[in-house]
């Protein structure tokens, strides 16, 4: 056999071991399927990732977790320089103390001033007391006098008497009147000091919740990703610190044709087998199926899939599930998800759940 001969039938050799190895590969990855009544699609594992980001602008102080770690929802993940709202916080409690001194003040100034309408509405009650023993005076001296037994002067006097005692009661009473309008004005300062106190504690309470907001928790049990900011940066309003995922929120998203899409309902049974581990069959269930068809994005099909217009259809993974194996969750990593139309089909064996929750 000639030396060309012999090397293109090693090559053509090498081609086809190199072919079956590659299918073989390919069907231990991706499964041919059980046939009618079933469809997959091509998707990766996803998480509802949640970004921790400031309230306000400032410094980033201290960060509590490292990347890859698991938290608790409500775990401080970091914290922001709080010198600044130590001081406002501080500044704002003086300013109540000032305005709570300043309704005491008023209060007092209330009770002297009542005590001064007392001691008018009194001089009233004795100008009138006058008042009447001078018209009596006066009446006796009028009477005396046509009898010829008083003089006219002393009518005369009686009578300038008369005028001086109402003259005396008015002024009485316009005092009077002028304290229970000091009263008023006074009370009118009372309000207003509690007023500025109200003020003063809403300015305590709204620092207080700045300063708690410069806590940066963990709304989700989750893991964190990245950082994104390190301690001792400044960031601006909404500034990214963390970047975690919410791991009970596992699903994988893929695509089916139109012609499939219609009849798939929501809590549809799925079957998802990641690429990475092509023994393990994991069960989902459909929570999500788009209203409206797209063209398939570049990352799920071929470039003549892409051409036609498909769904969006989302597998969620059962929360319980992924409490149990929450270590083994990763995202990103690719997959099929295998959807089963036909309610009345069997999962045949190659498809049969290996997680499953344990008691």
């Amino acid at each position: 056999m000639a030396p060309s001969v012999k090397k293109g039938l090693l090559a053509a050799a090498a081609a086809i071991a190199i072919a079956l190895a590659a299918g073989w590969m390919w069907g231990r990855m991706h499964p041919a399927g059980p046939g009618d009544g079933f469809v997959s699609g091509n998707g990766r594992i996803e998480a509802t990732e949640i970004d921790i980001a400031t309230k306000y602008a400032g410094r980033v102080a201290e960060i509590f977790v490292k990347e890859g770690e698991f938290v608790k929802a409500g775990q401080v993940l970091a914290q922001m320089q709080i010198d600044v709202l130590n001081a406002q916080l501080d500044e704002a409690r003086a300013q109540q103390q000032r305005a709570i001194h300043a309704v005491a003040s008023a209060e007092a100034q209330v009770k002297m001033r009542e005590s001064d309408l007392a001691a008018a509405r009194a001089v009233v009650v004795q100008r009138e007391s006058d008042l009447d023993n001078a018209k009596r005076r006066l009446n006796r001296s009028r009477t005396l006098s046509r009898k010829g037994a008083a003089s006219i002067q002393q009518f005369e006097d009686d009578q300038a008497a008369v005028r001086g005692a109402a003259a005396a009661l008015e002024a009485a009473r316009a005092q009077a009147a002028a304290v229970q309008a000091a009263i008023l004005a006074d009370e009118a300062q009372v309000i207003g000091a509690r007023s500025t106190v109200a003020a003063a504690g809403a300015t305590i309470t709204r620092i207080e919740v700045d300063i708690a907001d410069s806590q940066l928790k963990a709304p989700r049990n989750g893991r964190v990703q990245y950082r994104v900011a390190q301690p001792g940066e400044v960031l601006g309003v909404g500034g990214k610190v963390l970047n975690m995922v919410d791991l009970s929120d596992v699903h994988m998203i893929f695509f089916l044709p139109e012609t499939v899409a219609g009849r798939v309902a929501l809590g549809s049974d799925v079957r998802i087998i990641l690429d990475a581990a092509p023994d393990y069959v994991i069960p989902a269930r459909v929570s999500f199926v788009a209203s409206v068809a797209q063209f398939t994005p570049k990352t799920v099909e071929t470039a003549s899939e892409r051409q036609k217009l498909m769904f969006r259809v989302k597998a969620r993974i059962d929360e319980r599930l992924l409490q149990q194996y929450m270590e083994q969750v990763k995202t990103g990593l690719p997959g099929v998800a295998w959807l089963k139309l036909d309610p009345r089909a069997q999962w045949p064996a190659s498809l049969a759940v290996t997680f499953k929750e344990t008691p």
